[in-house]
């Protein structure tokens, strides 16, 4: 999608896949001496679309409970605007696992490209703390 804003969603073929979670900007802050952002600041931010998204489809309280398959394929700069999407990829009786993607718009243009992906498993959590069964 050369140059075409992006407005989330499920992308065609060879784009995100599943609906934008969350869009932030890489900043100085967060880099290492290389002057490249940190993995594990990709990784928060992609905690934190999954989580936003493990709520409203749990319908409450979830906790993060495993972050598997995690490849970092491309480096983030600073001045990268950083799309975190996310997808079911599986649900159980109180737990749910989302394929997150993070993509970047270099500079906030041109087209979008995949630096990161992972699936991360959330359990929905009762009042107590303890394991629930998902709404329904």
């Amino acid at each position: 999608m050369s140059g075409a804003p992006d407005h989330g969603g499920v992308a065609a073929a060879g784009g995100p896949r599943g609906e934008l979670a969350i869009r932030t900007l890489a900043m100085p802050a967060d880099t290492n001496p290389a002057g490249d952002i940190f993995g594990g600041w990709i990784m928060s931010q992609m905690d934190v679309a999954g989580g936003i998204s493990a709520v409203a489809r749990a319908g409450g309280r979830v906790v993060t409970v495993s972050c598997t398959d995690m490849a970092f394929l491309k480096p983030v700069k600073v001045g990268d605007v950083v799309c975190v999407y996310c997808d079911l990829a599986r649900i159980g009786r109180t737990s749910l696992t989302l394929h997150v993607e993070a993509w970047v718009l270099r500079q906030g243009q041109g087209e979008r490209i995949k630096v990161t992906s992972a699936d991360f498993t959330y359990v929905a959590l009762d009042e107590r703390g303890k394991p629930r069964p998902l709404a329904g």
